[in-house]
């Protein structure tokens, strides 16, 4: 399969007001997709799409194949939202043992995925007692059991410290080069860098995509931050 992301026309309102404006978007298998823009942007919105969880008004999501939320997505799909989703009463191995049984995944994927993440030595501790980056690391733990084929990370290294948002990346660096898809969003803009491909949102339109040396050709500029900015102050340009 060379596509595992295929969304076409998509349009999500909520209470009134449309979110997001006629989003195209195609994502390669196994490579790392950023998607970045400010918050509000609808970075979130376009993700649950994604997953299945956002009611959509128009348009078409297809994953893997399938209709995005299709229930034989479940197991091949592994989403971490920004909030912690893990249980704060249960120690880390409890939480991952019991996602493993749900998932229908061998309980051997546990200690495994602890090591990923780097929580090998808090897996005995309950989660309402780790930092902030800790839980957040507890949700990706759990994304990562059964080996999915899509990742769909909201914000995972947000609170993270330098070290181990390093450590995450070169995570997500060898699952790609092991096949898996990752869709990664970010409001920081040096997350850009260590992405192969990048979806630009703004308003709930897609500003700009293509690789990050794309980018900087169309602009003009090498740092991201700035390719940003200079496609922003562009598209300002046009509609005066």
């Amino acid at each position: 399969m060379s596509d595992a992301v295929v969304v076409r026309d998509l349009h999500v309102s909520r209470g009134g007001r449309e979110i997001l404006h006629g989003i195209d978007v195609v994502v390669g298998a196994g490579s790392i997709t950023g998607l970045l823009g400010p918050s509000g942007s609808g970075k979130t919105t376009l993700l649950r799409c994604l997953v299945g969880v956002q009611i959509v008004a128009g348009g078409t999501v297809e994953v893997l194949g399938l209709r995005g939320g299709d229930v034989r997505l479940r197991r091949r799909v592994g989403y971490v939202t920004q909030a912690p989703s893990v249980y704060g009463d249960l120690t880390v191995t409890e939480n991952l043992r019991y996602f493993a049984a749900v998932l229908g995944t061998s309980v051997s994927d546990v200690a495994k995925v602890l090591s990923d993440v780097g929580l090998g030595d808090h897996a005995h501790d309950v989660v309402n007692r780790l930092s902030g980056g800790e839980q957040a690391r507890v949700s990706l733990a759990t994304a990562l059991l059964g080996k999915p084929e899509l990742l769909v990370l909201d914000e995972p290294t947000v609170g993270l410290d330098p070290v181990l948002r390093r450590d995450l990346w070169r995570l997500f660096e060898q699952l790609a080069a092991s096949g898996v898809t990752l869709i990664v969003s970010s409001h920081v803009m040096d997350e850009a860098q260590h992405c192969q491909r990048l979806l630009l949102l703004r308003d709930g339109r897609i500003l700009a995509q293509g690789t990050p040396d794309e980018l900087r050709q169309r602009t003009g500029v090498d740092d991201l931050d700035e390719v940003f900015l200079r496609l922003i102050e562009d598209e300002q340009g046009a509609d005066a």
